[in-house]
């Protein structure tokens, strides 16, 4: 329900001239001196209700007014908008000797709850995992399935996925460069600030590796070839996928699979976070194998794994369904 203002005939006369200095001095657009009315009639509406003209509000009183618009239900965002109306007003005012504080300078909105990383559930994501396209180019086919193996079993960052080299060299750890041991049956990544990790790779992931290893440097005349880049996944001229192909290739490929949602590599990291949390309860080990230098980070899976255990609870328990 919208709140109810005060009509503008009823609107202070310093806003008023506030309002006209914006339109015509500023020249602001239309649109923005209609949210600064609505947003001063608001607050002259909360001022009429502590029995203050607006001149007269301190900090304490511009703090009641956010804590109240947020136990309403409006948003983080929201309330940071119409503070900044608020704050301009009361800086012109001092400008203009009517005030000798700003009282919404150092009042700041609610900060807005972080959304939940999005993972897949756990039906989907081996969907796609599994996924072959009859149709497809082999080539494409083997290196496309490999990269979601990595992503998904190893939860590898896009950037960490791209930066792998096929065979390590001198260069490979100098330039931050990780890269698979498949005997080990080890990825070797480097993750933010240049930190080293190495994390497991599954008999799946070991297996989609060693089918597209087997075709990697088919197209250009064998691994020694100058066209064919030291990266372990390339694109089709043989240089190094970067972060936004990998990006593309795994949206469709996720379409191809019949997935409802785009699927983006973050998107498979939260889902190896997640589904692993679900089945072991291991923080620790989640924070070590995501690379996460503080396991706060880590805690917001331990959310996701709330949301999956209501959703379970809501569907299956009988104290929970609503009698129709």
């Amino acid at each position: 329900m919208s709140e109810v203002l005060p009509p503008a005939t009823a609107t202070d006369p310093h806003v008023l001239r506030y309002l006209e200095h914006v339109r015509v001095e500023k020249r602001l657009a239309g649109r923005t001196v209609t949210l600064y009315t609505l947003d001063l009639q608001r607050l002259a509406q909360m001022a009429a209700g502590v029995n203050l003209p607006l001149l007269q509000l301190q900090t304490a009183h511009i703090r009641r007014f956010a804590a109240q618009m947020h136990s309403a239900g409006r948003s983080g965002r929201g309330i940071a908008l119409i503070l900044s109306g608020w704050r301009g007003f009361y800086v012109w005012a001092g400008r203009q000797g009517l005030i000798g504080h700003n009282p919404v300078q150092d009042v700041r909105a609610p900060k807005a709850p972080k959304p939940l990383p999005k993972a897949l559930g756990v039906d989907d994501a081996v969907r796609l995992a599994e996924f072959e396209h009859a149709g497809g180019d082999p080539w494409l086919e083997a290196r496309d399935a490999a990269m979601v193996e990595l992503l998904y079993g190893c939860g590898l960052r896009v950037g960490e996925l791209a930066g792998l080299d096929a065979i390590p060299n001198a260069d490979t750890q100098r330039l931050g460069r990780g890269w698979v041991d498949l005997d080990a049956g080890e990825a070797h990544v480097f993750g933010k600030g240049s930190k080293r990790r190495s994390v497991p790779v599954g008999v799946a992931a070991t297996a989609a590796l060693r089918a597209w290893l087997a075709q990697r440097a088919a197209p250009f005349g064998g691994d020694a070839s100058p066209r064919l880049d030291v990266a372990l996944f390339v694109g089709q001229r043989g240089k190094r996928l970067t972060a936004q192909s990998i990006w593309l290739r795994l949206r469709q490929r996720s379409q191809q699979a019949g997935l409802t949602t785009p699927v983006h590599p973050h998107m498979l990291r939260h889902s190896f976070a997640s589904h692993l949390l679900q089945s072991s309860g291991d923080l620790r080990a989640v924070q070590e194998l995501l690379g996460h230098a503080n396991i706060t980070t880590t805690q917001v899976y331990t959310r996701l794994d709330f949301q999956h255990l209501a959703k379970v609870y809501d569907a299956a328990h009988p104290r929970a369904r609503k009698k129709s």
